[in-house]
Formats: structure tokens, sequence, C-alpha cells
């Protein structure tokens, strides 16, 4: 069995799921399917830009389990262009997108690289240089938001038994490109349902609102959205305030739904199906295959990160 995403976009601010009605599967734009089949396109963040609609995913195919950052433009609901955003030797994906003083940075999940690297926009959408380390861990998902003149981290870490999908941690700085501090805490949070970080986190009526993913009884469930009620460098506590679920949303894609993201005009989601098929273990035997041959790295160089 294998998992299969998709991903969709509402031309509505953010904040607009804290409405009665929520999400809505009849003002969904969905991506289409990818041309392959063992590839799927998940975790969506993106931006409005030169009157384009730009989504960055991670991109994700089977026969080399490693993600990278694409990205497709839409001109309203007309898709007009796709193409690579970001590849490295590593495995990508959550491209997290942050605007701070005029520029556009991304903060991708690389937690195999051992750190979690900063990048800025050189050229958009398929420019992204790194520029900075803000943690010397593998944070998994990060999130970031700046609230009461601080910037806030929200992230995961890998370990034994999932620990990546039960534990919150924080932390902080008084500048995007830190120095980062983290929290007194740490782990703020602990349990499979609402730990892990699954989108934007913005402010509403005064408050950080974090969506997580739920991660029981698989991996990517549902969405849960916390809102942060106590958020300080040594305290922190928060409620559930909604809960989000695939139902409905798209048919064959009930049975997960793992990140909510967006801005003060757009809204990104994605929903999962599970998969069976007799080619599974085909692909697998390619996989492994191809890495003894050392094929499944990137297929171009990667830029050193800048000092």
């Amino acid at each position: 069995m294998f998992d299969d995403w998709r991903v969709g976009f509402i031309r509505r601010p953010l904040s607009h799921v804290l409405d009665e009605t929520g999400l809505g599967e009849d003002s969904i734009v969905w991506l289409p399917p990818r041309p392959r089949s063992f590839q799927f396109i998940a975790d969506p963040f993106g931006v409005e830009r030169d009157g384009l609609t730009t989504v960055f995913f991670e991109h994700f195919d089977y026969r080399v389990r490693r993600g990278e950052i694409h990205y497709a433009q839409y001109d309203g609901d007309r898709l007009v262009r796709e193409g690579e955003a970001l590849i490295e030797p590593f495995h990508l994906s959550y491209p997290s997108l942050i605007e701070n003083d005029g520029e556009l940075y991304m903060l991708p999940e690389g937690h195999k690289s051992g750190l979690l690297t900063l990048y800025r926009c050189e050229r958009f959408p398929d420019r992204w240089a790194p520029v900075r380390r803000l943690l010397d861990v593998p944070a998994i998902d990060a999130t970031v938001v700046q609230h009461d003149g601080l910037w806030w981290m929200f992230y995961a870490l890998p370990g034994p038994d999932d620990r990546a999908m039960r534990e919150l941690h924080v932390a902080w700085a008084p500048r995007l490109d830190g120095p980062w501090t983290p929290h007194a805490a740490n782990p703020v949070r602990a349990d499979f349902l609402s730990s892990r970080p699954g989108g934007t986190a913005f402010v509403h009526d005064g408050a950080v609102h974090l969506p997580v993913q739920e991660c029981r009884p698989t991996y990517g469930a549902a969405v849960r959205l916390l809102r942060i009620d106590e958020l300080t460098p040594d305290d922190f506590s928060a409620v559930e305030v909604r809960r989000f679920t695939p139902d409905g949303l798209l048919t064959g894609y009930s049975d997960g739904l793992h990140t909510l993201s967006g801005d003060d005009r757009l809204t990104f989601i994605d929903v999962k199906g599970l998969r069976r098929s007799p080619a599974e273990g085909g692909v697998r035997t390619l996989y492994k295959m191809r890495r003894l041959l050392g094929l499944n790295g990137p297929r171009r160089p990667v830029a050193p990160l800048a000092a």
C-alpha cells in the first residue's frame, strides 16, 4: 500500500477556515494528477504575484524516493506553467514561504541534511539560493511566524518510535536570520494527534494559530488547528479550535489531509488516497537497483550554502 496525494487551492484568505463553513469542495481548484504512476505532489504553499497564482509543493517519485520542490502557475483557474524550483541531493518537502523586508524566502524540510537551511528567492519562481543555517538540528516541517516583536518557529525532530509525529518543538529569535533559541519547555506538546506542524501559522484576533497534523490512525490523517494562548520564551499553552478532514473534498482521496497553508489571499490543502498496485514490488526493486547504481541523485548541480 502506498500514499497518493493531490494538491488544491482556494481563493480565500487562510483565516477563512475559522468561519463556520470552513473548507468547501465547491471552491477548490485541484492541480492535475501526475502524468506518471507512483508519483505524487503534496505539502503545498503558494503566493500570488504578477497576476499569477504560484503553488510550490513537494514532488515525490517512488522510483527515487527523494522529494523535490516543484511549482505550478495558474492564470485564474487555468494552469499555464509547471517547473522545478529547488532540488538538492537530499529529500526536500514542505516548502514553507516567508516574506520579510521585501524578500521572499523558502524554508523547506530537508532534515536528511542534518540542518535547517533558509533559501532566498533570486529569480521567481525557479531560482533559490541557500543563505543561512537557522538551526544545527534536523528540524522537520519548520513553520515560522512573527508575533509580539519576535520570530517563532514550530518544528518536529526525527527519532525512534515515530518521534517526528508526536512532539512539537518551539524556538524563538529576534530576527528571521537568528540567533534561534530553543524554547525552555521543549517539547511543548507530545501526542500523535496534534503535535507535528502542518502548514502556515497565522495571527487571528491577536493569537497565533498553528495547523498541526493528526498522525493516527495513519500519517497525515487530518489537520487540527491550535490557538496558542500563551507564547513566551519560557511558557506555552494551546487549545484546539478546529479539525479538518478530507471527507467529501475529492473523490478517491478520503484517507488524509495534512497541510493547511496560505496567506491573506489564498488557502492551500492536500488530500491523500491509499492505493494498492501489483506493480509496487517492481517499483521497490527499481528503487533499490537505482540506489546501488547511484542513479537516485539530482539531475543538476546544487548551489553551495552562502557564507
